[in-house]
């Protein structure tokens, strides 16, 4: 006879070995785009990333970082190792969740399982665990260094452990359980909070165990009493009970005049005192329940108190400190993640409404001297109540995201949005495009990599589609075999387990639809977020499983031998996880890919020593505080994220040397930037002010001068900026002896710069950054990049030189017949020298959509120098830049893009025709098979297809230009066929950067 528990645990063994060896042969060996840049940094010198934290998270990476034994290029693979381990370990409890769920459907008794019954069981573990090993969104997140993976195995662990508690019979085991779940849940919210959207539909789990007949009634009060736990800790315990401290702190501070920590230390003794005398009186009473719940709630505080890791550290000032949660108030604004604003769920307004009124809420306190001071109000805005509703799905008032509304709902500019526009944009997009097509991409197909790619079914394994769709590795169909199968395991649930059915629908639901409901989704996000929902794809790979166990039932009916059905069953399913895994290894793959660094690492090498590099956020820092924290590359250089720029914890991190870098210098002091002082500047041209000295308006800002103040409303006082030309003077003839002005450049050198204000208003981080320009006086070079340079409110684009990546801000004049100036000297050296492209002309590599637009930008790059050389008549030169883009950038692996059709004009200038024609030809020919495509499957002209429509007009003119008319006019040929006739041939490809 089979021994059920040895085989199960067994199995459950090997599936973690499997799924384990497949992440670990396709983890990326450093730091990938996105967070785990950042992640990476601060585990292994445990410093403080963005709001809430993830301080459990840090402090399990960072003992995987002594696996690198020292070597800092090595970190990187052990964090992304300890993901996959994770990952892993959530593939194992997958299985022995649904080997739980398997015997109950058959009623089975412990040690009572016949052979038929362990076979059918165990390849239903096995078809759906290895199902989600090989889904495509949980294997993005199993190869990184990113919160969900270790939150995954949170959500798994729970989840096995509330079933596990279902089958113990003995009540002292079940609470000992039970206590052993609430430390979990603890452990799990210093990682991710997903683990908690678990608990109302486990709360089921106690219904149905405790109650021999259950009802809907009673269903449902358990599942709102689990919403009520869920509440509670995410409400209550997380942010509610640092905020309580935090009042009493204030209270005993500012109120009765005790030193700081004082409150602190009174709500601490009073709250530790009142849960310990609780758990004594449920014990001398035996009140087996409310004892229970006070352990419960007591190891939930416990896994919890793993945040003190976050004041801790952010009080030893380290050099990624976000927000700089240093004290109570600071902290609780860091866990309820007061920077990213806020997003109405029950009721707001639509994007159309008017403001009506701003006033003041509650005061915001900083820690003082000698007190906690009252720095800013809380502004809250109401709305015009005509244009307000229920259930608010198109509320954001962003101009983008006020135009993307109106074209996904088909509004005219000014038409008014109903609420059954309101319901259709949260069906359409936040549903269907934001999570439906996310669950169809795992369990049906994808389309490819590319931004809001389709789904695809059966009837899509017969069409023919572009080759650049074709040949994305990301192109994935698995002819809807898993989605057929879980389906078939819904209703099996459904007819001969109603209970546990409803435990799997609830978890189905709460980490998908429920979740989608949660986050309200603006009409536009930053990348794809299917890794949020893959708790909803972990239940429905319970499904899966039970497809296997209905095949095997509907077997046993047709040969009345069910061990052999069950094998049988496991049998037929089992192509569908071999399908999966031959569609999607080649796009998980993230072996031998390191542009992600070595981009940043390029940025850095671009700066001169001792430099100060203004960035975006995200992809444009997160691989810079990597390269700089972990491997110790270019320490020397400052990074300023510029839209933290706007805070005053970050400002005040800047005074302070970090690593190699010494402190900035600033004009203002703390109390001209603290948080409620000059947010933000108009500018008032009213005054006739033609001009200012951006010194002398720094010195009577920083003096509060009268000449500057605007009356307010507000409490705190407003100052203006008197004139949009600020004047930066400039000492020509020191900068030049100093060796700011490069060689070369020193006719161009200015004696005044103008730094120019181009909206309507400064932002503190502008202020900050006009500051920095003047009191620096060119001591340290000071750089942007692309993003950073466009979205700064200073007009600075005729004083910035090109070196390669980066900007130099210099006190030069740009010649009026260059649209980019370039030190082409120093820029070619860096690109030819110091710039690292490792592993990007190996074509068998996986570069997905962010890898390939970072390519672009140095494409782009390298268009600029060639340009620049080509005007210095440098020809050699250009023409090697121009072969060193094709080497290390090929076609055969990183495509083709638009930058690579804005070289066309310098190749032929360069007498490079071939590599001319090449991009031509692949192209256009690319070109019109999208144009045809979109214009066969009629979709919408998105970017794709703009770039496509673009690159053929642009091409046009320029062949004919050089004498190669057949090929211009098979061009124009193809465009009339999906455009009709061009208006003009020559688009705005020429004009891009």
């Amino acid at each position: 006879m089979i021994n059920y528990r040895k085989v199960n645990n067994l199995t459950g063994w090997i599936l973690f070995l499997i799924a384990t060896l497949v992440y670990l042969l396709t983890i990326e060996e450093t730091a990938s785009f996105w967070d785990p840049g950042e992640f990476i940094a601060v585990a292994y010198k445990l410093q403080v990333p963005h709001p809430p934290g993830a301080p459990f998270f840090l402090l399990i990476y960072r003992m995987f970082s002594f696996f690198a034994l020292g070597d800092p290029l090595e970190i990187a693979y052990w964090m992304n190792a300890g993901s996959a381990l994770f990952s892993g370990f959530t593939i194992l409890f997958l299985f022995w969740s649904i080997t739980l769920l398997g015997r109950k459907l058959f009623r089975l008794e412990k040690g009572k399982e016949s052979k038929g019954h362990t076979i059918a069981i165990m390849g239903a573990g096995i078809i759906g665990a290895l199902v989600y090993t090989f889904s495509d969104s949980f294997w993005f997140s199993a190869v990184e260094s990113e919160v969900y993976a270790m939150s995954s195995f949170f959500t798994a662990i729970v989840i096995w452990a509330f079933l596990k508690w279902d089958v113990i019979e003995n009540p002292k085991d079940e609470n000992r359980y039970m206590i052993f779940i609430a430390y979990l849940v603890g452990l799990s919210i210093g990682v991710h909070l997903l683990n908690l959207v678990t608990l109302p539909a486990l709360a089921l789990v106690v219904y149905f165990k405790k109650y021999q007949n259950p009802n809907l009634k009673g269903a449902i009060v358990a599942f709102l009493l689990g919403g009520v736990a869920l509440v509670a800790i995410n409400n209550i315990i997380i942010p509610g009970l640092p905020s309580l401290a935090g009042s009493m702190e204030i209270f005993f501070v500012n109120s009765i005049g005790l030193p700081f920590g004082s409150g602190i230390i009174v709500f601490v003794g009073l709250f530790l005192g009142g849960l310990i005398a609780a758990i004594i009186y449920s014990i001398k009473q035996e009140k087996v329940i409310l004892n229970t719940v006070l352990l419960s709630l007591t190891f939930i505080l416990i896994g919890y108190g793993s945040y003190a890791l976050i004041v801790v550290r952010s009080n030893a000032n380290p050099p990624i400190n976000e927000n700089a949660p240093k004290d109570i108030i600071s902290f609780v604004s860091y866990l309820k993640r007061e920077q990213y604003g806020y997003r109405p769920l029950m009721h707001g307004q639509y994007f159309t409404a008017e403001v009506t009124e701003q006033k003041e809420g509650d005061p915001v306190y900083a820690k003082g001297d000698d007190k906690y001071e009252i720095v800013d109000y809380e502004i809250v805005t109401e709305y015009d109540s005509e244009k307000t509703t229920i259930l608010p799905r198109i509320y954001s008032t962003q101009p983008q995201h006020k135009r993307l509304y109106r074209q996904k709902l088909g509004l005219r500019e000014g038409e008014e949005p109903t609420f059954g526009d309101n319901i259709a944009f949260m069906l359409d997009h936040q549903l269907g495009h934001m999570y439906w097509r996310y669950f169809l991409w795992n369990f049906s197909g994808r389309e490819s990599d590319i931004t809001d790619a389709p789904w695809m079914g059966i009837t899509n394994a017969f069409e023919d589609y572009p080759d650049y769709i074709e040949n994305n590795k990301a192109h994935n169909n698995y002819l809807m075999l898993p989605l057929i199968l879980g389906l078939i395991g819904f209703l099996f649930q459904a007819k001969y387990d109603t209970k546990s059915f409803w435990l799997t629908t609830m978890l189905f639901l709460m980490m998908g639809v429920v979740l989608v409901l949660y986050l309200n989704s603006p009409p536009v996000e930053p990348r794809e977020r299917d890794y949020i929902y893959v708790g909803s794809f972990y239940a429905f790979a319970i499904w899966i499983g039970m497809g296997v166990l209905a095949i095997a039932h509907g077997l046993a009916k047709l040969n009345k031998n069910f061990a052999v059905a069950a094998i049988l069953a496991t049998l037929i399913a089992f192509p569908v996880p071999v399908i999966m895994a031959s569609q999607n290894y080649d796009d998980h793959d993230r072996s031998d890919r390191y542009f992600s660094v070595d981009s940043a690492r390029n940025f850095l090498a671009s700066c001169e020593e001792n430099a100060i590099l203004f960035t975006g956020g995200d992809n444009d820092t997160f691989p810079l505080w990597y390269v700089q924290e972990v491997e110790g590359f270019r320490t020397d250089v400052r990074v300023i994220v510029l839209s933290y720029f706007d805070t005053d914890w970050y400002v005040e991190q800047m005074t302070r040397p970090i690593n190699k870098s010494a402190a900035l210098p600033f004009s203002l002091e703390k109390k001209n930037f603290k948080r409620g002082t000059n947010d933000i500047l108009f500018v008032n041209d009213r005054q006739g002010l033609e001009m200012i000295s951006a010194k002398e308006y720094l010195r009577l800002l920083k003096n509060e001068s009268d000449l500057l103040k605007v009356k307010s409303g507000y409490t705190n006082t407003i100052y203006q900026v008197p004139s949009r030309n600020l004047i930066l003077e400039v000492d020509s003839a020191e900068v030049i002896n100093k060796g700011v002005v490069p060689k070369g450049m020193e006719d161009l050198t200015v004696n005044h710069m103008n730094l120019r204000v181009k909206g309507n208003y400064l932002t503190k981080g502008n202020l900050m950054l006009i500051d920095l320009i003047t009191t620096n006086n060119w001591e340290r070079p000071i750089y942007f990049n692309n993003t950073s340079l466009s979205t700064i409110s200073l007009d600075l684009s005729n004083h910035v030189v090109m070196e390669g990546l980066t900007y130099r801000l210099l006190p030069v004049q740009k010649p009026e017949n260059v649209d980019e100036f370039v030190n082409t000297d120093l820029a070619y050296k860096n690109v030819t020298e110091n710039f690292a492209y490792r592993g990007m002309s190996n074509p068998d590599n996986y570069f997905d959509e962010e890898y390939r637009r970072f390519t672009s930008n140095h494409r782009s790059m390298f268009n600029s120098l060639t340009n620049a050389l080509i005007m210095e008549d440098k020809l050699d030169k250009a023409a090697d830049i121009q072969k060193l883009s094709m080497e290390k950038f090929p076609n055969e692996a990183i495509p083709y893009d638009l930058s690579s059709g804005q070289s066309v004009p310098s190749l032929f200038e360069l007498g490079e025709d071939d590599m001319a024609l090449d991009i031509i030809e692949v192209l256009s020919n690319r070109a019109f098979e999208m144009l045809q495509f979109y214009q066969e499957k009629g979709r919408a002209m998105d970017r794709e297809a703009m770039y496509s429509l673009e690159m053929m007009r642009f091409f046009v003119p320029l062949l004919q230009e050089r004498g190669y008319d057949e090929l211009a006019t098979e061009i124009q040929n193809n465009l009339d066929k999906v455009i009709g006739p061009a208006a003009s041939p020559r688009g705005v490809l020429q004009n891009r950067k």
